[in-house]
């Protein structure tokens, strides 16, 4: 992807230096016990299990599709957390190479082209905030860890990224590239666009009101629309900074199959279960992110209506 020399996004928040010197805690859990992934090893008398055990549900869930954070209601767990102040815009000081350079390029991007597809239906588009952290961060919704993954708080309405998973959608779910990485962002500014739109509210609302396979089939919907709006985004960033190079839309269109349902439980259990899905296939996923890259029109992402996924 073509992306230096270009603006960079001041709507960041890096904690990764905080992070150093920041804790979460447990009750019950002896602090400075944690590994570089933020695992923490040990017992602690939290509802009666283990925070490892704990911690790997969560990160199950969130390979599933499912909120990591309902884990800790279900459970009973009271997560004590220290606020994390970081640094407004990018920390020099924590830098990793040109990813996070990348990062705030690709968010300026979003910034602009959502403004601008805003200002066409009379609306005015407001930016999201990317945290970048290590291990483990407060957010808005709750504990946030590297094993929950990227994530989209609308209770504060920012974007969490801890910047190692980009490692693992590379060598654990081989799916490498630059452009595989803006996606990944992209996707999570759709999240922001459906908030902004009021889409996530209504969906959210129907938790518990409806039968549990139809709302994971609303919940399917409203992530394949975030897809929709990441094709979108590339689409309307190609006219307008002509950013791609070759390879860039397979490697997005990779690390979008490499996070569709049925191949990330076939990966975790040895098979798929469909009711379940949350987040949609791989062929789903891959089919909504390359027609919103192919049309760039906003009309055509009602997934919603649509009878096809």
């Amino acid at each position: 992807m073509r992306w230096k020399n270009r603006r960079q996004s001041t709507n960041i928040e890096d904690r990764r230096a905080a992070g150093r010197n920041s804790r979460i805690s447990f009750p019950g859990f002896p602090r400075g016990r944690s590994s570089g992934r933020g695992m923490p090893r040990g017992k602690a008398a939290l509802g009666g299990g283990s925070i490892v055990t704990i911690l790997v549900i969560m990160g199950l869930v969130w390979a599933l599709g499912g909120n990591p954070l309902s884990v800790l209601t279900s459970t009973g767990t009271n997560i004590g957390t220290t606020t994390t102040q970081g640094t407004r815009g990018l920390d020099p000081n924590a830098g990793d190479g040109t990813t996070d350079e990348f990062l705030a390029t690709v968010l300026a991007d979003t910034e602009q082209v959502w403004a601008d597809l805003f200002a066409q239906s009379g609306r005015t588009y407001r930016p999201t905030t990317l945290v970048l952290f290590r291990g483990q961060t407060s957010s808005g919704c709750g504990f946030a860890s590297a094993a929950i993954g990227p994530f989209y708080c609308p209770a504060d309405e920012k974007i969490y990224i801890d910047l190692d998973f980009y490692d693992e959608l590379a060598r654990r779910l081989n799916a490498p590239g630059d452009f595989a990485q803006a996606y990944v962002l992209a996707h999570e500014v759709g999240h922001h666009v459906q908030h902004l739109l009021g889409t996530t509210d209504r969906v959210h609302t129907a938790k518990g009101r409806v039968p549990e396979a139809e709302y994971n089939n609303l919940s399917v919907r409203l992530e394949l629309q975030a897809d929709f709006f990441a094709g979108v985004w590339a689409h309307h960033a190609q006219e307008r900074w002509n950013i791609l190079e070759p390879g860039d839309v397979e490697e997005a269109m990779n690390a979008a199959a490499a996070v569709g349902d049925d191949r990330l439980q076939t990966r975790s259990q040895g098979y798929a279960v469909p009711d379940s899905f949350t987040h949609g296939s791989s062929a789903q996923r891959v089919r909504w992110f390359r027609k919103g890259f192919e049309s760039g029109d906003l009309n055509l992402g009602d997934t919603f209506s649509s009878g096809d996924l």
